[in-house]
């Protein structure tokens, strides 16, 4: 065999290995964007009881984009709905802490009732404000049930600051960076509940 004609083989070898490495990947590339959409999914929708909601709440976006509150920021939003009638809202929320930006999931019944809070980022000291990234979290589960006006305005605080919760140890700075971003949010879905989930009933 001449060496042109190897060099040939070698070139249609390699090709041929290059469009198979290609095509594996163009056609695996889908299945595997779908599971990433499937951990993303059930990552951000944990905080929501199964049985509340059949829709796909983050196919269903709110109009939200960076809406500036008192002390935290609202990066986005998205709805659940049960039998088509509204059963919750996930706000998105960004607040600074301690070391750095934290983000929170902050999920919210109609009668805006907070069902959970879940951390997604955050760059707080290991072992004292890193602790609000543990899943499932002691801490932030204390504020499931309550509202913005349940307990009142003044409630929404450290105990060191005559309100009505602990902190996380060692963390003061961020625990009240959080209790305000949860505060935030329970008064940004009173305010606008009606371009949120179409409903003006308060509980």
């Amino acid at each position: 065999m001449s060496r042109a004609s190897s060099a040939v083989i070698v070139v249609l070898l390699a090709g041929l290995g290059i469009g198979a490495t290609y095509l594996a990947h163009y056609t695996s590339a889908p299945r595997i964007a779908a599971e990433q959409r499937l951990i993303d999914s059930r990552n951000l929708l944990d905080l929501l009881p199964t049985q509340s909601y059949d829709n796909q709440p983050l196919e269903q976006p709110l109009d939200l984009a960076n809406i500036q509150l008192a002390n935290s920021t609202l990066l986005s939003g998205y709805l659940a709905t049960k039998a088509g009638q509204p059963s919750a809202v996930l706000l998105r929320s960004q607040t600074l802490g301690y070391e750095g930006k934290i983000e929170l999931m902050i999920a919210i019944d109609a009668n805006g009732k907070l069902l959970g809070v879940k951390t997604l980022k955050q760059s707080e000291t290991p072992g004292l404000g890193g602790k609000i990234a543990d899943w499932p979290n002691a801490w932030l589960q204390a504020f499931t049930g309550k509202s913005r006006n349940e307990p009142g305005d003044t409630g929404w605080a450290l105990k060191k600051d005559q309100g009505q919760f602990d902190q996380v140890a060692g963390a003061t700075i961020t625990s009240r960076a959080v209790i305000s971003a949860i505060h935030d949010a329970l008064r940004y879905f009173d305010e606008h509940r009606q371009p949120l989930i179409g409903s003006s009933a308060h509980d």
